[in-house]
Protein backbone atom coordinates (compact mmCIF):
# COMPACT_ATOMS: atom_id res chain seq x y z
CA UNK A 1 0.00 0.00 0.00
CA UNK A 2 1.53 3.37 -1.27
CA UNK A 3 0.84 6.72 0.98
CA UNK A 4 0.67 10.28 -0.16
CA UNK A 5 3.89 12.03 0.49
CA UNK A 6 3.05 15.09 2.99
CA UNK A 7 4.86 18.36 2.63
CA UNK A 8 3.98 20.86 5.52
CA UNK A 9 4.33 24.42 5.14
CA UNK A 10 4.87 26.11 8.91
CA UNK A 11 3.59 29.06 10.19
CA UNK A 12 5.26 32.73 9.88
CA UNK A 13 8.64 32.98 11.72
CA UNK A 14 8.75 29.46 11.60
CA UNK A 15 11.87 27.29 10.26
CA UNK A 16 11.16 23.31 9.09
CA UNK A 17 13.20 22.35 12.08
CA UNK A 18 10.66 23.91 14.96
CA UNK A 19 8.85 20.82 13.54
CA UNK A 20 11.01 17.97 13.70
CA UNK A 21 9.66 15.80 16.73
CA UNK A 22 6.32 16.07 15.30
CA UNK A 23 7.56 14.92 11.77
CA UNK A 24 9.64 12.36 14.13
CA UNK A 25 6.08 10.79 15.54
CA UNK A 26 4.13 10.66 11.69
CA UNK A 27 7.22 9.07 10.13
CA UNK A 28 6.87 6.08 13.11
CA UNK A 29 3.49 5.77 12.17
CA UNK A 30 4.23 5.05 8.48
CA UNK A 31 3.93 8.55 6.76
CA UNK A 32 6.23 10.30 4.64
CA UNK A 33 6.52 13.94 5.63
CA UNK A 34 8.82 17.02 5.57
CA UNK A 35 8.88 20.20 6.25
CA UNK A 36 9.66 23.06 3.78
CA UNK A 37 11.30 26.19 4.65
CA UNK A 38 9.49 29.36 3.14
CA UNK A 39 11.54 32.04 0.97
CA UNK A 40 9.58 34.70 3.37
CA UNK A 41 11.18 33.62 6.34
CA UNK A 42 14.74 34.20 7.95
CA UNK A 43 17.56 31.98 8.15
CA UNK A 44 17.76 31.85 12.27
CA UNK A 45 16.60 33.22 15.17
CA UNK A 46 16.39 37.08 14.72
CA UNK A 47 17.93 37.02 11.49
CA UNK A 48 16.08 37.55 8.02
CA UNK A 49 17.72 37.58 4.65
CA UNK A 50 19.83 39.58 2.47
CA UNK A 51 18.25 41.35 -0.38
CA UNK A 52 14.62 42.48 -1.46
CA UNK A 53 11.85 40.85 1.36
CA UNK A 54 10.31 38.27 -0.54
CA UNK A 55 6.75 37.68 -1.05
CA UNK A 56 3.77 35.46 -0.17
CA UNK A 57 3.95 34.65 -4.20
CA UNK A 58 7.42 33.90 -4.14
CA UNK A 59 6.26 31.01 -1.30
CA UNK A 60 3.40 29.62 -3.78
CA UNK A 61 5.81 29.18 -6.43
CA UNK A 62 8.42 27.28 -3.87
CA UNK A 63 5.94 24.97 -2.69
CA UNK A 64 4.66 24.69 -6.03
CA UNK A 65 7.55 23.55 -7.15
CA UNK A 66 8.30 21.24 -4.76
CA UNK A 67 5.13 19.60 -4.98
CA UNK A 68 5.36 19.39 -9.11
CA UNK A 69 8.94 17.32 -8.13
CA UNK A 70 6.65 14.91 -6.63
CA UNK A 71 3.33 14.31 -8.67
CA UNK A 72 4.99 14.21 -11.94
CA UNK A 73 6.73 11.47 -10.27
CA UNK A 74 3.31 10.35 -9.98
CA UNK A 75 3.19 10.71 -6.51
CA UNK A 76 0.50 11.32 -4.60
CA UNK A 77 0.66 14.20 -2.08
CA UNK A 78 -1.00 16.20 0.57
CA UNK A 79 0.07 19.99 1.61
CA UNK A 80 -0.36 21.02 4.86
CA UNK A 81 -0.55 24.67 6.05
CA UNK A 82 0.02 26.16 9.64
CA UNK A 83 -1.30 29.97 10.71
CA UNK A 84 0.24 31.87 8.00
CA UNK A 85 0.95 28.58 5.70
CA UNK A 86 -2.28 28.31 4.80
CA UNK A 87 -1.76 31.09 2.23
CA UNK A 88 1.01 30.00 0.08
CA UNK A 89 0.14 26.64 0.54
CA UNK A 90 -3.40 27.69 -1.03
CA UNK A 91 -2.16 30.00 -4.03
CA UNK A 92 1.14 27.16 -4.23
CA UNK A 93 -1.52 24.68 -5.49
CA UNK A 94 -2.60 25.55 -8.63
CA UNK A 95 -2.30 22.89 -11.41
CA UNK A 96 -1.45 20.43 -9.35
CA UNK A 97 -4.93 19.04 -8.34
CA UNK A 98 -5.35 15.02 -8.56
CA UNK A 99 -8.75 15.44 -10.43
CA UNK A 100 -7.10 18.64 -13.04
CA UNK A 101 -3.82 16.11 -14.04
CA UNK A 102 -6.15 13.09 -14.24
CA UNK A 103 -8.30 15.14 -16.95
CA UNK A 104 -4.88 15.53 -18.37
CA UNK A 105 -4.10 11.87 -18.56
CA UNK A 106 -1.34 12.72 -15.97
CA UNK A 107 -0.17 10.19 -12.86
CA UNK A 108 -0.41 11.81 -9.26
CA UNK A 109 -1.31 15.47 -7.90
CA UNK A 110 -2.20 16.79 -4.98
CA UNK A 111 -5.24 15.27 -3.23
CA UNK A 112 -5.51 17.55 0.04
CA UNK A 113 -4.97 20.47 1.48
CA UNK A 114 -4.69 20.47 4.98
CA UNK A 115 -4.91 23.48 7.22
CA UNK A 116 -3.73 22.90 10.79
CA UNK A 117 -5.37 26.48 12.51
CA UNK A 118 -4.35 28.41 9.24
CA UNK A 119 -5.26 31.62 7.76
CA UNK A 120 -7.06 30.69 4.54
CA UNK A 121 -8.41 34.32 2.83
CA UNK A 122 -10.53 34.47 0.35
CA UNK A 123 -9.37 35.15 -3.30
CA UNK A 124 -8.80 38.97 -3.27
CA UNK A 125 -7.46 38.81 0.64
CA UNK A 126 -4.49 38.80 2.75
CA UNK A 127 -2.95 37.59 6.07
CA UNK A 128 -3.29 41.07 7.21
CA UNK A 129 -6.67 41.51 6.26
CA UNK A 130 -7.63 38.80 7.96
CA UNK A 131 -5.61 39.29 10.96
CA UNK A 132 -7.35 42.52 11.24
CA UNK A 133 -10.01 40.65 12.57
CA UNK A 134 -8.38 38.98 15.32
CA UNK A 135 -8.70 40.98 18.63
CA UNK A 136 -6.29 43.36 19.97
CA UNK A 137 -5.57 40.32 22.80
CA UNK A 138 -5.03 37.83 20.14
CA UNK A 139 -2.23 40.22 18.47
CA UNK A 140 1.46 39.16 18.79
CA UNK A 141 3.85 42.40 19.01
CA UNK A 142 5.78 42.65 15.72
CA UNK A 143 8.16 45.21 14.76
CA UNK A 144 8.59 46.11 11.04
CA UNK A 145 12.19 47.28 10.02
CA UNK A 146 13.32 49.46 7.58
CA UNK A 147 14.25 46.19 5.41
CA UNK A 148 11.18 45.14 5.26
CA UNK A 149 11.39 42.17 7.87
CA UNK A 150 9.38 42.15 10.79
CA UNK A 151 10.20 40.32 14.38
CA UNK A 152 8.87 38.96 17.55
CA UNK A 153 9.95 42.01 19.64
CA UNK A 154 8.44 40.83 23.03
CA UNK A 155 8.80 37.00 23.08
CA UNK A 156 6.90 36.93 26.59
CA UNK A 157 3.76 38.53 25.23
CA UNK A 158 4.09 36.24 21.85
CA UNK A 159 4.20 33.38 23.74
CA UNK A 160 2.13 33.83 26.17
CA UNK A 161 -0.87 34.19 22.99
CA UNK A 162 0.21 31.17 20.80
CA UNK A 163 1.00 28.80 23.47
CA UNK A 164 -0.76 29.77 26.42
CA UNK A 165 -1.46 26.08 27.12
CA UNK A 166 2.45 25.46 28.44
CA UNK A 167 4.67 26.88 31.03
CA UNK A 168 5.30 30.38 29.90
CA UNK A 169 9.09 29.77 29.95
CA UNK A 170 8.65 27.13 27.96
CA UNK A 171 6.75 28.82 24.84
CA UNK A 172 9.53 32.17 25.90
CA UNK A 173 11.88 29.50 24.65
CA UNK A 174 10.48 28.67 21.22
CA UNK A 175 9.77 32.15 20.71
CA UNK A 176 13.37 33.41 21.04
CA UNK A 177 14.36 30.70 18.52
CA UNK A 178 12.04 32.80 15.86
CA UNK A 179 13.92 34.52 12.85
CA UNK A 180 12.43 37.49 10.48
CA UNK A 181 9.47 36.95 8.82
CA UNK A 182 8.48 39.35 5.27
CA UNK A 183 5.61 41.83 5.78
CA UNK A 184 5.32 42.18 2.56
CA UNK A 185 3.89 38.56 2.33
CA UNK A 186 1.48 39.61 4.93
CA UNK A 187 0.24 41.85 2.12
CA UNK A 188 -0.33 39.65 -0.97
CA UNK A 189 -4.26 38.71 -1.88
CA UNK A 190 -4.58 35.22 -2.71
CA UNK A 191 -5.09 34.78 -6.38
CA UNK A 192 -6.16 31.16 -6.72
CA UNK A 193 -8.87 29.28 -4.61
CA UNK A 194 -6.98 26.07 -4.34
CA UNK A 195 -9.58 24.76 -2.00
CA UNK A 196 -12.54 25.17 -4.66
CA UNK A 197 -11.23 21.56 -6.21
CA UNK A 198 -9.01 20.16 -3.91
CA UNK A 199 -10.22 18.36 -0.66
CA UNK A 200 -10.14 19.97 2.54
CA UNK A 201 -8.98 18.87 5.80
CA UNK A 202 -8.93 20.92 9.04
CA UNK A 203 -7.96 20.92 12.87
CA UNK A 204 -9.31 23.55 14.11
CA UNK A 205 -7.56 24.74 17.50
CA UNK A 206 -10.89 25.82 19.71
CA UNK A 207 -8.16 27.57 22.09
CA UNK A 208 -6.23 29.44 19.68
CA UNK A 209 -6.25 32.94 20.33
CA UNK A 210 -4.24 34.36 17.56
CA UNK A 211 -6.78 32.61 14.70
CA UNK A 212 -9.54 32.73 17.37
CA UNK A 213 -11.98 30.19 16.74
CA UNK A 214 -15.02 32.63 14.94
CA UNK A 215 -12.12 33.28 12.12
CA UNK A 216 -11.27 29.23 11.70
CA UNK A 217 -15.28 28.57 11.42
CA UNK A 218 -16.24 31.71 8.96
CA UNK A 219 -12.99 30.01 7.24
CA UNK A 220 -14.68 26.49 7.18
CA UNK A 221 -17.72 27.96 5.77
CA UNK A 222 -16.33 30.05 3.26
CA UNK A 223 -14.73 26.89 1.53
CA UNK A 224 -18.03 24.76 2.09
CA UNK A 225 -19.32 27.48 0.10
CA UNK A 226 -16.47 28.06 -2.43
CA UNK A 227 -16.26 24.22 -2.95
CA UNK A 228 -19.79 22.63 -2.61
CA UNK A 229 -18.33 20.15 -0.62
CA UNK A 230 -17.62 19.63 3.13
CA UNK A 231 -14.67 20.31 4.58
CA UNK A 232 -13.28 17.23 7.17
CA UNK A 233 -12.92 18.79 10.20
CA UNK A 234 -11.27 17.79 13.51
CA UNK A 235 -11.70 20.04 17.01
CA UNK A 236 -9.18 19.49 19.63
CA UNK A 237 -8.88 21.78 22.67
CA UNK A 238 -5.40 23.03 21.48
CA UNK A 239 -3.60 26.75 21.03
CA UNK A 240 -2.59 27.96 17.92
CA UNK A 241 0.83 25.65 18.17
CA UNK A 242 -0.63 22.42 18.64
CA UNK A 243 2.54 20.64 17.09
CA UNK A 244 4.37 21.72 19.87
CA UNK A 245 1.21 21.51 22.86
CA UNK A 246 -1.29 18.64 21.56
CA UNK A 247 1.80 16.84 19.41
CA UNK A 248 -0.28 13.29 19.81
CA UNK A 249 -3.89 14.46 18.77
CA UNK A 250 -1.96 16.84 15.77
CA UNK A 251 0.15 13.42 14.86
CA UNK A 252 -3.33 11.43 14.90
CA UNK A 253 -4.86 14.13 12.25
CA UNK A 254 -2.06 14.18 10.08
CA UNK A 255 -1.64 9.87 9.98
CA UNK A 256 -5.65 9.75 9.33
CA UNK A 257 -5.31 12.09 6.73
CA UNK A 258 -2.54 10.15 5.14
CA UNK A 259 -4.39 6.91 5.79
CA UNK A 260 -7.44 8.29 4.44
CA UNK A 261 -5.49 8.75 0.58
CA UNK A 262 -3.33 5.40 0.64
CA UNK A 263 -3.76 2.86 -2.42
Amino acid sequence: MSKPTILLIPGSFALPEFYDEFFDKIRARGQEIRGLHMPTVGLAAREGRPGTPPTMYDDAAYINKEAEKLVDEGKDVILIGHSYGGVPVTEGSKGLGKKERQAQGKKGGIVNLAYMTCLVPSVGESAAEMLAQVPDTGRTPMDVGDDGWMTQYQPERTAAIIMQTIPLEEATAWVKKFPKHSFVSFTDKLTHPGYKDIPVSYLFCELDQCIPADVQQAEIDMIEKVSGSKVEVKRIKADHCPNFTAMDESVDWVVEIGDRYAE
